[in-house]
């Protein structure tokens, strides 16, 4: 396990990160980091840039076991609400990560 699939597993014990994209959509607070399934359909990536867009953070996307990561069945979209771990999943982000 990566050190970024451990960060991810922090911030779903302190409830800062968001799974799947009607959560995402209805998100009110600042967003640090969106966090999505590379093996994602068109039109979701399209909905993904729109969140980027929206909230000005930075995007990176897992080439596999991204439902295993976040810990959801079906998920394709993630959002971290807290900048530290935010900040520590973009520095250690292991092998399954593409910066976008």
């Amino acid at each position: 396990m990566a050190k970024a699939e451990t960060y991810i597993g922090f911030a779903i014990k302190a409830g800062k990160l968001i799974r799947g994209s009607g959560a995402v959509e209805n998100i009110k607070k600042t967003v640090y980091l969106l966090i999505a399934d590379y093996n994602a359909s068109e039109n979701t990536k399209k909905l993904i840039m729109k969140f980027k867009n929206r909230f000005s953070c930075p995007l990176i996307y897992f080439k596999e076991d991204f439902e295993k990561s976040v810990n959801r069945a079906g998920c394709k979209v993630a959002a971290v609400l807290d900048e530290n771990l935010a900040r520590a999943i973009c520095e250690n982000p292991g092998d399954n990560v593409i910066y976008k």
